[in-house]
């Protein structure tokens, strides 16, 4: 959460409960990574929230920049392998599975070039208005080309799935980035990343009910 960092660890905590008790529910060791996903957005919210703290002093330099790194690392390249690879774990349907790969490819290009960005770009934080701007350099074609591929691989995979109501979470995400695109162009990646974490409850209703016969069951 990119407003405080009060509200970044609180958020942090209740996404963390939010998550053990989602993995609490898992049916099948296939739902594992989707319903790591909570704590995926816990880690990176108490990320946030030691990167406030650090900024407001000088003297923690060193941990304000390990903490940029590790919430980009987790935004940039974790996160567009992470979607598309927990929807290929559960699917069952086979022409589902070969787009679902093929989104996963996506996704590891994508990884893979911000990667390399981070290794010899490098990126660095700044608070402005109340939100945690991310600054990177890079090559502006492979740049606009990698949020398309990230879109790719982090929205369209939960439309590809077969699960039913899958296509909720993909709403989610979709006017997720366009708020936070429209509203916070500087700070995408953090307020992003916020807006996203509301999945996580849609992800710990959908594990609970996995064994229902509408959830969970490819068409």
């Amino acid at each position: 959460m990119c407003f405080s960092a009060g509200a970044s660890f609180s958020s942090g905590v209740l996404l963390a409960f939010v998550g053990t008790e989602t993995l609490r529910k898992v049916h099948k060791p296939s739902q594992i990574a989707f319903a790591g996903i909570p704590l995926f957005f816990a880690l990176q919210q108490f990320t946030e929230g030691v990167l406030w703290m650090a900024a407001a002093h000088a003297g923690y330099a060193g941990v304000q920049r390990t903490a940029t790194y590790v919430f980009a690392i987790m935004a940039q390249v974790i996160w567009p392998l992470l979607i598309p690879l927990s929807m290929l774990l559960m699917e069952e349907n086979r022409s589902r599975k070969r787009l679902l790969f093929a989104l996963l490819g996506a996704g590891a290009a994508v990884a893979l070039y911000y990667s390399y960005r981070l290794w010899f770009y490098g990126i660095h934080a700044e608070i402005s208005c109340r939100h945690i701007s991310y600054h990177g350099a890079g090559l502006d074609f492979l740049n606009k080309t990698a949020i398309v591929f990230y879109l790719a691989a982090t929205i369209i995979s939960l439309f590809a799935s077969s699960i039913k109501r899958m296509y909720v979470l993909g709403i989610i995400m979709a006017i997720s980035f366009v708020v936070s695109a429209l509203f916070y162009t500087q700070c995408l990646t953090s307020v992003w990343c916020f807006f996203a974490a509301v999945m996580s409850f849609a992800i710990f209703y959908m594990v609970r009910d996995a064994h229902k016969k509408f959830l969970f069951k490819a068409t």
